[in-house]
């Protein structure tokens, strides 16, 4: 059940606030009320936006047929409520249920769709919540519905495909890893002793030397070295859910060599498709601006499309102040220019964001295609580094001799 939180004054004439648990904004009241409480202000409390702890995650094949099972019955004249009263009585997964059933409340008590599926944010990405927005704003809810679905559908495809191609690299990396971990751990000092009597003697190569050091940390502290990484890595998770966090790894993603451009695209595909739609629909540019610029995924991009709507505003063209943040592809731009001159920009925008995913999808082939080799190369230099530091001694040990 959703909570509320309330402002309420005592027959002493005290305000006091806190919050409960009510199925609606009306029971939340009528809860207060049974308490001798003059109810002030009651809201909805601020949802978590990331799932809750053990909590199972919806597929997204199943999110997907719910919303295009939502706009079939929105088109077919079912009223939003019992759509999703309809929806909600036949959810499979327990937890769908309940986040249905939660909207359908929210709904009920005035709140719109956009923002009661926003309460669920670990369930609903930015887009969804974009979409939705713009088809409640341009009267074509059924048609964002059908959309998002197919997007979403779209986007599962190119991760599965993805993580196919991905796991031939992965389990060269982990069985590369673990051979590596094994030679230092158990197999490097067992020649300890043999290498004290050479460095006694003459001393030992610098990549021996290195690997020796690498071998007694991982062997004395190896626990110590896991937990610090461990630790490290919840600490930086922990700062990614920020909003500089975030705006961080939106910027370190689109320096990434090879990926970086992968991620620009669809990014950039998704804010032309997106305006694309909501132009086509009659939305004004302004608002169809603010509302596309949060569906792109990356803080960056979406600053430098709200100083665009900014600059818009002040009477400019679009193409100068998104040609000024350097983030979109000179020919897009061109493309863009060119339908702002013929007033055709919601069509030219849609072509836009299908000719950006055709491209970037073959970038995204390209760079698995070649994570392969490049895995390999790496586990070989890895494993002939550590088969050299041990051979080099015994090398100049027998050159000496001889």
């Amino acid at each position: 059940m959703p909570e509320f939180a309330y402002r309420a004054r005592t027959f002493a004439g005290d305000d006091i606030a806190g919050t409960l648990t009510a199925n609606t904004q009306r029971d939340a009241f009528r809860a207060l009320g049974e308490q001798s409480l003059f109810p002030l202000e009651v809201t909805a409390a601020e949802p978590a936006r990331f799932p809750k702890p053990f909590s199972r995650r919806i597929k997204t094949q199943v999110l997907s047929t719910n919303l295009t099972q939502l706009s079939d019955l929105l088109a077919s004249g079912v009223p939003l409520l019992k759509a999703l009263d309809v929806l909600a009585a036949n959810a499979v997964p327990p937890r769908l249920t309940e986040v249905l059933e939660d909207v359908r409340n929210q709904v009920a008590e005035g709140v719109t769709l956009d923002k009661a599926l926003a309460r669920h944010g670990d369930l609903f990405n930015e887009l969804t919540i974009s979409m939705i927005r713009a088809g409640l704003e341009g009267a074509f809810l059924e048609d964002a519905l059908k959309r998002v679905a197919a997007f979403l559908q779209q986007q599962e495809a190119l991760k599965a495909r993805v993580l196919g191609a991905m796991t031939y690299p992965v389990i060269l990396a982990i069985a590369g890893f673990t051979v590596t971990i094994v030679l230092l751990v158990f197999f490097v000092p067992k020649f300890s002793e043999l290498f004290a009597r050479l460095e006694a003697r003459g001393g030992l190569p610098w990549a021996t030397v290195a690997l020796l050091w690498l071998s007694n940390v991982l062997g004395r502290y190896g626990l110590f070295v896991a937990l610090a990484i461990g630790g490290t890595a919840w600490l930086l998770r922990k700062q990614a859910l920020t909003p500089r966090g975030r705006s961080l790894i939106d910027l370190w993603k689109l320096r990434i060599p090879l990926a970086g451009p992968v991620f620009l695209g669809f990014a950039v595909s998704r804010f032309c498709r997106v305006l694309g739609t909501l132009l086509r629909n009659g939305v004004p540019l302004l608002k169809a601006l603010r509302i596309s610029s949060e569906s792109t995924g990356n803080r960056l991009l979406e600053k430098a499309i709200r100083d665009a709507a900014q600059n818009v505003s002040s009477g400019n063209r679009l193409t100068q102040p998104l040609a000024q943040c350097g983030l979109f592809p000179r020919p897009v731009m061109a493309m863009i220019s060119v339908a702002e001159e013929s007033n055709n920009l919601d069509d030219v925008l849609i072509n836009v964001a299908d000719g950006m995913d055709r491209q970037t999808s073959q970038r995204l082939d390209l760079m698995v295609r070649m994570l392969e080799p490049l895995m390999l190369l790496i586990m070989a230099g890895i494993i002939l580094f550590v088969l050299m530091a041990l051979l080099l001694p015994v090398f100049e040990m027998s050159a000496t001799v001889g």
